[in-house]
């Protein structure tokens, strides 16, 4: 098990930025790759994008392609959302997650075993 803290998130207008982290504990997190996964209220828990255990790929929804990365630094055991661009249509809670095991499906939340609580994004027109 890898334990997760999210942090950064807050209210932003829109074309602002946020940088959001994720913070692991526990077993060895170079072992997981990471996935950033938002809530928005009334909607299903959506993917955002994820990021291999070496940092060597990445892969984000097509919504935000071009305006949010990923990246990971394992000797501090933290995941980054870089956010930009934001848009109304961005706010939701945003979790991060951890997954090992079945290589591949970065965007199905079914194949991650480990969840942070959350951080929520407002961003306001």
């Amino acid at each position: 098990q890898v334990q997760l803290v999210e942090s950064g998130g807050g209210l932003v207008q829109a074309g602002g930025s946020l940088r959001l982290s994720c913070a692991a504990s526990g077993r060895t997190f170079r072992n997981y790759a990471m996935g950033w996964f938002r809530q928005a209220p009334g909607k299903e828990r959506e993917f955002v994008g994820a990021i291999t255990w070496n940092g060597g790929d990445t892969y984000y929804r097509e919504s935000v392609k071009g305006r949010f990365t990923i990246s990971r630094d394992n000797a501090k055991n933290t995941v980054y959302l870089q956010m930009n661009s934001l848009k109304p249509e961005d706010t939701a809670v945003y979790y991060c997650a951890a997954k090992d095991g079945v290589p591949g499906y970065y965007s199905l939340s079914y194949y991650y075993n480990n969840w942070g609580q959350g951080t929520q994004v407002t961003v306001s027109s």
